[in-house]
């Protein structure tokens, strides 16, 4: 049904496999630093306009492809569409973050909560099939989805938050309620990212965008263990083929020992960590993905490569035996990338990342 992969590099790099250079995707890759995003945006009338559109997906997920030599594809979608299935009413004003019409934030509105119709994210298992046709083997499609915490933020705040003071009131106030709402998103999100594989993703990433606003402790108890419970649950490979599953906690660099217990392949860091020290502390299991801060891209391209350059230093010395399994690095943001970006900022990232990291394989990166 789909053309052979072309480039797998990525993939490998998630299973620990030695590769030729280290590769290269940006979380947001498809987004409103591209100008002929913006078009397809203005045609579709609205961010959710492109989102539930497949051939809008399609298009805008292939963007930043046309441009750059990436080695991953990320489906273009919004963390928000699971709670969005639960009947939550989402929308996004122009120039505002997502909202619910419908929070949840007493008991009678947790219990009316359940894991959605699969079938309402008709539109999402489309667009990954659609693209993943689309990309035509050129390199792998990566799905995703919020982790069940942040969901939860977004669920109770009824919109983006600067205190979390609704969410975190119920999780202190009546932990009961939160743990209920946390297994369901579990439960949900699982199912919705094993739909996803079914129709083509070829990873999938686990974003703990808020993970890391919770106290020690409340960490652990309230996003970490969903998190697992939803990793618990995934297809570890489908049609005989591994599919690789990503976590990244913004925030999370305090808790890398105990997220190395994850049941995952990688482990995404923000660019609070050093790279070097998150290898030693996560030790053999788990390939890491990141960090560079996106702020470095409002910089001049030799700062820029400067900056890619001390990434990829800070990681070490890139496995390099075909025989075995080791350390790998997949090269990315430490968050999403912003709006304000200059597309050709992009470029000079992407090219940089490719040429030292091929130069300190062959132990000439200067």
């Amino acid at each position: 049904m789909f053309a052979p992969l072309q480039n797998d590099t990525f993939l490998r790099a998630c299973l620990r496999q030695a590769t030729d250079y280290t590769p290269v995707w940006l979380m947001r890759q498809a987004g409103r630093y591209l100008p002929e995003y913006r078009a397809s945006r203005a045609k579709a009338g609205s961010f959710m306009g492109l989102a539930t559109s497949p051939d809008y997906a399609t298009e805008v997920t292939l963007q930043p492809l046309e441009r750059y030599p990436l080695d991953a594809a990320i489906l273009f979608s919004d963390i928000l569409t699971v709670p969005d299935a639960m009947g939550l009413g989402l929308s996004f004003a122009l120039g505002e973050g997502p909202r619910f019409a419908t929070p949840v934030r007493d008991e009678a509105a947790v219990a009316k909560l359940e894991v959605p119709d699969m079938e309402k994210l008709r539109y999402v298992f489309d667009a990954v099939t659609s693209i993943r046709k689309a990309l035509n083997g050129r390199v792998p499609l990566i799905g995703f989805s919020g982790s069940p915490w942040t969901l939860a933020c977004y669920m109770v705040e009824g919109a983006g938050s600067d205190d979390y003071r609704l969410v975190k009131t119920m999780l202190y106030q009546r932990p009961d309620l939160m743990h209920k709402m946390l297994a369901i998103n579990a439960d949900a999100v699982a199912a919705y990212l094993n739909a996803q594989i079914e129709a083509g993703a070829q990873a999938v990433m686990i974003f703990d965008s808020w993970g890391g606003v919770l106290a020690d402790a409340a960490f652990q108890t309230f996003s970490l263990a969903y998190t697992q419970r939803v990793l618990s649950q995934l297809k570890r490979s489908h049609e005989g083929v591994v599919i690789p599953r990503l976590v990244f906690t913004k925030g999370g660099g305090l808790w890398l020992e105990q997220m190395a217990g994850l049941d995952c392949e990688v482990l995404g860091l923000d660019w609070t960590v050093n790279l070097g020290q998150a290898r030693a502390r996560v030790g053999d299991r788990m390939a890491l993905q990141g960090n560079l801060d996106p702020n470095v891209l409002f910089a001049n391209p030799a700062q820029i490569e400067q900056e890619v350059a001390k990434v990829l230093e800070s990681f070490g010395t890139p496995h390099a035996d075909t025989r075995s399994s080791g350390p790998t690095h997949i090269f990315n943001l430490g968050h999403g990338i912003s709006q304000h970006t200059p597309p050709e900022s992009v470029e000079v990232l992407v090219r940089a990342v490719h040429a030292y990291s091929r130069r300190m394989r062959t132990g000439t990166p200067h």
